[in-house]
């Protein structure tokens, strides 16, 4: 037999939440509150900050868009051979 002490506890539970009132004024004020803490915090910022982020997107933007760009760089020594070698990751 399966165990019904989960679903016996379930059916009676009573709820203690204030949003499980009758009163409408009570269940406005309750509800204000928890949606008051839900709200994030908005921290104020000025017009530099704001004018930075705007300028942030715009050159992400645009370098997005331009094409990929490869460069040859050949550095040789007196002597002929290569003098430096660069290794990239590839994206």
């Amino acid at each position: 037999m399966s165990d019904t002490t989960a679903l016996t506890d379930l059916a009676r539970f009573i709820g203690q939440s204030q949003l499980a009132g009758d009163d409408a004024a009570a269940w406005q004020a309750a509800a204000s509150a928890k949606s008051t803490q839900l709200k994030p915090k908005v921290a104020k910022r000025s017009v530099s900050d704001l004018l930075g982020v705007v300028l942030t997107l715009s050159a992400r933007t645009r370098r997005s868009m331009l094409p990929r760009v490869e460069i040859d760089l050949d550095v040789f020594a007196p002597d002929g051979s290569r003098a430096v070698r660069i290794l990239t990751s590839d994206r």
